[in-house]
């Protein structure tokens, strides 16, 4: 018999609970949310290491090859923050909508808790940033490579960061969301690789990924143009929120039905 893969309410549900365990976990024990948040941060660049200095090291005779080698090893982060309940903003777009759409958590909850998330993401990514470039393991290859990819996010137009960033978090939720409905850690880290691989390998925007490149290019590069890293992060910040919270988040909610 083939296995149903509807999204039932039931899934909704699960989701519509662990929205009002975030609420209630960054009301009650804020410290302890922030520092979650903070570690999710260092899984980004870890994530980040890992795909960007292998992209760097193939770069220069196998470019092609270089970009698919990056899709590939950066679903390792989303591997990292499901496995051991890290706190993602981008994540939180879609599970916190979804809560408020069910009327049980509040705007001031959803808004309380993207805040943390999103801030406690930026100082993790920040410090180990520093950490890696500090170490100089690697940097005459990442610093030109990633110099680069950096530059071209900021000379993007504001739809493209808007678009970018609505069908990346769209994408990134949607592989948590399949993960819901697989029973074995494989089948989530399968669901896992290809969705992360579909928006890397697109060049979609990621509001955290970001935070990374930019926080490893800065201090790689001694610097970068402030007010245009700002303007990308909040361009791309708000397409995923719709991505994740609105397109994905809205939809899978209106489409559930009782299971059978």
């Amino acid at each position: 018999m083939v296995a149903k893969r509807q999204m039932y309410n039931n899934d909704i549900d699960l989701l519509t609970k662990l929205a009002m365990k975030k609420a209630r976990n960054a009301n009650e024990r804020t410290g302890k949310y922030f520092g979650r948040a903070v570690v999710t941060g260092f899984f980004v660049i870890v994530a980040i290491i890992l795909s960007y200095t292998s992209g760097a090291l193939l770069y220069t005779k196998y470019p092609e090859v270089s970009k698919i080698f990056v899709a590939a090893t950066f679903s390792f982060a989303l591997a990292l923050i499901v496995f051991l309940s890290g706190e993602l903003f981008t994540g939180n777009n879609l599970v916190m909508c979804i809560g408020a759409y069910r009327k049980k958590v509040t705007i001031k909850d959803l808004l309380k808790v993207w805040v943390l998330s999103y801030l406690g993401n930026l100082v993790g990514s920040i410090i180990i940033s520093y950490l890696f470039v500090k170490s100089g393991a690697q940097m005459d290859v990442v610093t030109p490579y990633i110099e680069k990819i950096a530059m071209g996010k900021l000379e993007l137009p504001i739809y493209q960061m808007i678009i970018r960033g609505i069908l990346c978090n769209f994408i990134v939720c949607l592989g948590y969301l399949s993960g819901i409905k697989m029973k074995s850690e494989s089948g989530k880290l399968i669901m896992m690789f290809f969705c992360v691989f579909a928006f890397i390998i697109a060049g979609f925007e990621h509001s955290v990924a970001n935070m990374g490149v930019f926080s490893i290019a800065y201090f790689a590069l001694g610097g970068l143009p402030i007010g245009l890293m700002l303007n990308n992060l909040f361009w791309v910040t708000l397409g995923n929120i719709i991505g994740g919270g609105v397109l994905l988040g809205a939809s899978a909610t209106f489409i559930s039905i009782d299971e059978d």
